[in-house]
């Protein structure tokens, strides 16, 4: 069964591989947001097709973005902010219409646009990897550790999901694709001693990055989630200022019960940074708003698919002109 496994990572690995014209990563992005039709960039010039802005195109509008998971509260926050520009007579057609959504989404994301920096210390940086079953959690580490790499740093893998043998293999699978050591334990291991373990020896060999892997779990499961407490705990007795990262990796066509995974891990944990993975799903990236405005977490990275090049830091700016453009 590992042995299929495996074969079935090399078969992604190779395609993966194959050269092939690529277009950029906002095109992309703007691409599979925009594919379906109902998003922002196909609704808003249907909202008023007489061209003038009143309160029931802000309706109508407030309903879009109920519908695509921005959730209540930011919804009210953003067309509040639309009704007071109403009210001075400031939306007087769809390209105010447009620049004042602009402006509102601009005053949500651009706070939590912040990149993931690496700083020199003496010793390892720690990532800790959290989510759910399904998230996409292991996957981003083998991308952050192609990443981080490319960047000149030193990496290792820690196999902290101890309760599955697929998912060591396939961490060990994207540590020797990237050509990053892994530290890994037999199955049913004490993931804080192998998260443990995998710090010592990142130590010893002046390792920059150590990334984490953890058991997927439900924001639900108390006993599970106070195991990633212990690992946290065990690791800020060798260092105190470790793990520098808990980053939660959320899966965007969760929708709303993305925004509730986030919360319960941020209660937990203390989450310090996101990668929100998946947004070529149905929920068109409308939670991130929710997330953003809600937790005030920093984002890091935004993914688009199963390619390296399909992850990307996340840019507010890029994003909501993604949202916003017209499709070509």
């Amino acid at each position: 069964m590992i042995r299929s496994q495996q074969v079935n990572l090399d078969n992604v690995f190779s395609k993966r591989e194959k050269p092939a014209e690529r277009t950029g990563f906002i095109k992309r992005l703007r691409a599979r947001l925009n594919k379906g039709n109902s998003w922002l960039t196909y609704d808003l010039a249907n909202l008023a097709p007489g061209g003038k802005i009143d309160a029931d195109v802000l309706e109508e509008l407030e309903s879009l973005l109920v519908l695509a998971d921005v959730g209540i509260d930011t919804t009210e926050r953003i067309i509040g902010e639309l009704q007071a520009k109403l009210s001075r007579n400031e939306l007087q057609d769809l390209d105010a219409l447009r620049a004042g959504l602009h402006q509102s989404l601009t005053a949500i994301l651009e706070p939590v646009a912040e990149p993931l920096v690496i700083p020199q210390q003496d010793n390892p940086f720690v990532v800790l990897m959290v989510g759910v079953n399904g998230a996409g959690k292991t996957t981003t580490i083998g991308k952050l550790a192609k990443r981080f790499k490319d960047q000149g740093l030193s990496v290792m893998l820690a196999a902290g999901d101890t309760f599955r043998a697929a998912a060591v293999e396939q961490l060990q699978a994207w540590g020797a694709k990237n050509e990053v050591p892994v530290i890994a334990q037999q199955s049913g291991a004490d993931p804080a001693a192998v998260v443990f373990d995998a710090w010592e020896a990142a130590r010893a060999r002046n390792i920059d990055v150590l990334l984490a892997d953890t058991a997927g779990r439900l924001q639900n499961q108390q006993g599970l989630m106070d195991e990633l407490a212990k690992i946290k705990r065990v690791i800020g007795r060798r260092d105190e200022s470790a793990p520098q990262e808990i980053m939660l990796v959320l899966d965007a066509s969760q929708g709303q019960n993305a925004l509730v995974q986030a919360e319960k891990f941020h209660e937990a944990l203390g989450l310090t940074g996101i990668t929100v993975t998946k947004l070529d799903g149905s929920a068109k990236g409308g939670i991130l708003l929710a997330i953003a405005n809600q937790l005030h977490v920093p984002v890091r990275f935004i993914g688009i698919g199963e390619s390296a090049d399909d992850m990307q830091p996340f840019s507010a700016s890029e994003f909501i002109d993604a949202l916003l453009s017209k499709r070509e």
